[in-house]
């Protein structure tokens, strides 16, 4: 689960996630751009941008700046940077299974924009004169390379909304043209690249109406296969965040398996009789890579714990063994205040409709330790500030397992927070960690414009916009998050709650009817509403909570602080108060949906 922060550029020592992690990297949100501007399709030119609504095309002039690193990756040992080293080549090593993930051109569309960078040596002035283009259209088709390498793919990794370049297709065409390679790629990809109806298509979500990579080569399958697929896969008790489906011609279905090794396994039938095949070798090559590095990261581990991580990690990548990975979750658990941190694998499942299957991410970071002292406070202090929440100790763990919460420097700049591992049963037994990213949350760009502050709160916002972040994330991640339990029926029989006399909702005043049954997970339940529905929890904890005199000064803030307790409460209510405006940039009047989690 992470808290994301605006997109931002840098260059990093290490990296990833769902993000190329190459230099550059633009915000999520660079501007408003509401979608009530649904322009009718004239007589231009299909190839014109001008018969594109303005939401779709590529940000332009999007603000950049470094995420620093630098000075806490020389205070590493020899051995600690080469420990980084080997998890930072695994995780760049991921990149092609992200792009697979989004859409079929992303991968085609990421190999040519190299292809045309390493042509003209990352100089991009002599295409003006190469290809016949002006210095403008030469801008834009940057400005357009750059954002799909920040989202590995030609999806927003922040509102899943397909975007195109700003130029026709004619003169990308003149682009391409520099060099066979890239030219070949183009003919591959261009109409796809450039296609933006039937509407649905330019946003992911459930085939065949919208753009889901996670059904490769599916072109029939419905919503109602998945689910039948999903009921399948729970009866059975099969993880599927490392997978992918595939439909077959005669109707039944192969589950893709992420591993390095190729082979097939289990079958498994729906209700209606139809076949899933168990296939491994699904991105079998970036797997070795990722195993491989591991199996480096574990000769130059620091402790025996990451030791067996790392050798959990190599099992699960070479085998297709999600146990194996949920195994290395249970030993990052017990690595309690590393110097390098580090988590890498399939975790989130906000971008697949059905909310089960995960994207791929990996990353390193470099432990803060100043900023980590005031997160280690507000872990001790968490058993008194959960009781405040607005519910009954009967909806928190029996007992709470404080967490290792760590202040990190050098991730990809996607989030800013991360409460992991999402393993529902892992959680409730053995706890989990929070991560805050102090370089994520610290990066902000000299240009960038401020949309929507008052003049005269200006001066404030800018001054307060950091520590007012930090103290969101941090209360998102640990008592948003971390707090509260599911109720369920662990194994036949066996309820983690008083099943005669169950606890009181506090919406209905009246016991609650409702558990979760054997095998049943919050996302196979609530499918893509559901890491949704708990981003918001997350938040509204945070927003409940920051108001409290006692937090505030966990963070350093009291009416004698520089940063006073006042200020920056009203700079954390009126941060959200812009999120929520930016957000509308996420809202699609027509179809009535949003297009992010």
């Amino acid at each position: 689960m992470h808290v994301f922060a605006r997109r931002v550029a840098g260059s990093l020592v290490f990296n990833t996630k769902p993000s190329p992690l190459l230099c550059l990297r633009l915000p999520r949100i660079s501007r408003f751009q509401p979608h009530n501007l649904h322009l009718q399709l004239t007589a231009f030119s299909r190839y014109s941008t001008m018969s594109v609504p303005s939401h779709l095309l590529a940000d332009e002039k999007a603000p950049v700046c470094r995420l620093e690193i630098q000075p806490h990756f020389d205070n590493l040992s020899a051995k600690e940077k080469l420990y980084a080293h080997h998890i930072s080549k695994a995780s760049f090593a991921g990149t092609r299974v992200v792009l697979r993930q989004v859409s079929p051109e992303s991968e085609p569309l990421f190999d040519l924009i190299l292809t045309v960078a390493r042509h003209v040596e990352n100089d991009f002035s002599k295409i003006v004169e190469a290809c016949n283009v002006t210095e403008d259209e030469k801008n834009k088709f940057a400005e357009f390379g750059a954002q799909v390498l920040a989202n590995l793919g030609n999806y927003k990794s922040f509102g899943d909304q397909k975007f195109v370049p700003r130029i026709p297709e004619e003169t990308f065409t003149k682009i391409a043209s520099i060099t066979p390679k890239a030219a070949k790629l183009w003919e591959g990809i261009k109409e796809q690249v450039y296609k933006i109806s039937p509407e649905g298509i330019t946003l992911l979500g459930y085939p065949p109406d919208h753009m889901s990579a996670y059904y490769p080569d599916s072109p029939a399958i419905t919503q109602a296969d998945i689910e039948a697929c999903g009921e399948t896969f729970v009866k059975n008790g099969v993880l599927v965040e490392h997978t992918r489906l595939k439909q077959l011609d005669d109707g039944s279905f192969d589950m893709l398996v992420a591993s390095e090794k190729v082979g097939e396994g289990s079958v498994y039938e729906t209700k209606d009789g139809r076949k899933i095949r168990t296939v491994y070798g699904d991105h079998s090559k970036e797997m070795k890579v990722m195993a491989d590095e591991l199996d480096g990261a574990k000769k130059a581990a620091l402790n025996d714990t990451q030791e067996k991580m790392m050798e959990e990690y190599v099992k699960s990548f070479r085998e297709g063994s999600l146990e194996a990975h949920k195994e290395s979750q249970r030993y990052w658990i017990k690595d309690i205040g590393p110097t390098i941190e580090t988590n890498i694998g399939f975790i989130e499942t906000y971008r697949d409709p059905a909310g089960t299957k995960a994207y791929f991410e990996g990353w390193v970071a470099v432990v803060n330790k100043e900023r980590t002292k005031v997160f280690g406070k507000l872990v001790e202090r968490a058993g008194d500030f959960i009781p405040k929440l607005p519910w009954s100790k009967d909806f928190e763990k029996d007992k709470f397992q404080k967490p290792d919460f760590t202040s990190l420097e050098g991730n990809d700049g996607i989030p800013a927070g991360i409460n992991i591992p999402n393993y529902d049963d892992i959680r409730m037994t053995l706890g989990f960690k929070n991560v805050s990213l102090g370089n994520v949350l610290n990066a902000k760009s000299p240009s960038e414009k401020v949309t929507f502050i008052d003049e005269k709160d200006l001066p404030l916002f800018e001054r307060l916009r950091g520590p007012a972040f930090e103290l969101q994330v941090g209360l998102h991640e640990l008592l948003g998050h971390g707090s509260g339990k599911l109720l369920q029926e662990t194994e036949k029989g066996v309820f983690n709650f008083d099943k005669e006399n169950p606890p009181v909702s506090p919406l209905t005043g009246k016991p609650v009817t409702t558990y979760y049954k054997v095998g049943e997970t919050w996302g196979s339940v609530f499918g893509a509403t559901a890491a949704s529905y708990e981003e918001c929890r997350a938040e509204c904890v945070a927003m409940y909570l920051c108001p409290d005199r006692e937090i505030l000064e966990v963070f350093g803030h009291t009416d004698d602080t520089e940063a006073a307790a006042e200020d920056v409460l009203y700079i954390s209510y009126l941060q959200m108060a812009r999120a929520g405006l930016l957000a509308l940039e996420f809202w699609d009047p027509k179809t009535k949906a949003r297009t992010t989690f």
